[in-house]
């Protein structure tokens, strides 16, 4: 093969690339996306720098992004740092008044301004937000379950109401509205919300064409451990009827997309966020990565 053959070759593979990703862009162009990010996504350098790249790609294809994220790993890391103690109850961090104040600090302080930067290398499109902000998230105290028995973990929140609107205005202006899983109280406290019941709930309140939840694993294993066979699709049916076999840290995530069909999101996805660029792959490709969930098969 000649040097030019094979930037030919080269060349057609980009053009076959962009030719299937086609329909795609025609079936999304103008609607929301909403992904919730976190894990190892957020761990590695080059795996940050590829999902800014994917956010600014999606906003010039006529998408509109909106990113949920959360950052549990780097909350650790500062308490600890800070001498402050953290402990875990029922999987739930126990958040005093004292821990608290790290965790909006690092979400909405950290994270989130870290997130923007890497947006913004790119253009002027990241506008970094708390969910206390115009009262996007609001919440009230959420106690955890131990042998049947409610547990008090101090200032963790369950999101019983969003104001999308402040996302909705940023949407509008071409902006990607970045999001801390912060969120207020109706009795003035606050307090820290599951990433993935955030971004389920500002999905189903902004009529997400999609959400996308990025992960530690390929996706929703079908015989886990035995098998490392990922479920492609399911209906919401069906995930009602695994979940109870699930591990601890998958049942948030698929709960979230059980909610989001729920709430008239007609399509959820658990992606691994360790793959580069996985959010384009999982959009603008006809075989797509990772679990998707369907409406459909529950009772009315």
């Amino acid at each position: 093969m000649t040097v030019t053959e094979g930037r030919a070759d080269a060349a057609s593979a980009k053009a076959a690339t962009l030719i299937e990703a086609l329909p795609w862009l025609n079936r999304f162009h103008g609607q929301t996306v909403v992904i919730k990010y976190g894990g190892h996504a957020m761990a590695k350098q080059e795996l940050r720098c590829a999902f800014a790249q994917d956010l600014v790609f999606l906003r010039y294809a006529g998408l509109r992004p909106v990113v949920v994220h959360g950052g549990g790993p780097q909350i650790t890391e500062q308490l600890s740092r800070l001498g402050v103690e953290t402990t875990f109850t029922a999987g739930l961090r126990v958040t005093t008044p004292e821990a608290m104040e790290v965790v909006r600090m690092v979400l909405s302080g950290q994270v989130n301004k870290d997130i923007v930067g890497l947006i913004n290398r790119h253009g002027p499109f990241a506008v970094g937000l708390s969910g206390e902000d115009a009262a996007t998230l609001t919440a009230i105290r959420k106690a955890a379950i131990v042998d049947g028995q409610p547990v008090d973990i101090g200032q963790v929140g369950e999101i019983v109401a969003t104001d999308p609107g402040v996302i909705e205005a940023l949407l509008a202006d071409g902006r990607i509205p970045v999001i801390s899983s912060v969120a207020a109280g109706r009795d003035g406290e606050v307090y820290n919300v599951n990433a993935d019941t955030a971004a389920a709930a500002l999905a189903v309140a902004l009529g997400a064409a999609k959400l996308v939840v990025l992960t530690d694993v390929a996706g929703l294993y079908r015989d886990w451990p035995s098998s490392t066979e990922v479920i492609s699709e399911l209906t919401a049916a069906e995930l009602t009827g695994l979940l109870p076999e699930l591990s601890a840290g998958m049942i948030p995530k698929m709960e979230a997309c059980l909610t989001a069909v729920r709430g008239g999101v007609p399509q959820a996805h658990v992606l691994d966020g360790r793959l580069s660029h996985a959010v384009l792959l999982e959009i603008f490709t006809d075989s797509g990565i990772g679990t998707m969930v369907l409406p459909g098969g529950e009772q009315p």
